[in-house]
């Protein structure tokens, strides 16, 4: 799915949110939007429209999206705290905005957290590596059916049903 397709389906009140957020921090923008569209590009090649169920491929979506976020932004920013802070602000606001049922949102917000440990944990690695890394441990996601198994399982990617 292209950015600016997703961006159209938000409502009035949901860009709100996203403008007000994105007026305080307006040199964060465009690394945002890199991230975004590299990891739908990325996510599209390695495994066509199916990131979008809530499975393997999803929890490496919301993982890569987060870890490229940061990167983006830490060169940018020249900080990796605030890089990793300006994602959770920007990915959490958007987990909370497009109202998922709560067992979907505890799975990407849990995915997202493990992308931006990724990116703390891959510091000064090459993109092509943290892409890799996040693949392999996307491969070994665990798969849940509830939030207690989500909360249990905080060094591990997570999904809900498999494609």
């Amino acid at each position: 799915m292209n950015v600016y397709r997703r961006i159209r389906k938000l409502s009035i009140g949901q860009l709100f949110k996203f403008a007000i957020l994105f007026l305080r921090n307006p040199l964060y923008i465009i690394p945002t939007l890199r991230a975004t569209q590299s990891t739908f590009t990325i996510c599209t090649e390695l495994f066509g429209n199916n990131h979008h169920a809530p499975n393997k491929a999803n929890a490496f979506r919301h993982a890569l999206w987060n870890a490229l976020i940061c990167r983006k932004v830490e060169k940018r920013n020249k900080n990796k705290q605030k890089s990793v802070f300006w994602a959770q602000k920007v990915t959490d606001l958007y987990e909370k905005v497009t109202n998922n049922e709560p067992l979907d949102e505890a799975m990407d917000l849990h995915n997202n957290m493990m992308g931006r440990l990724c990116f703390l944990n891959f510091l000064g690695k090459n993109e092509a590596e943290l892409v890799d890394f996040i693949e392999k441990k996307a491969e070994n996601a665990k798969k849940v059916t509830n939030l207690i198994e989500i909360a249990n399982l905080s060094n591990e990617m997570v999904y809900l049903q498999t494609i």
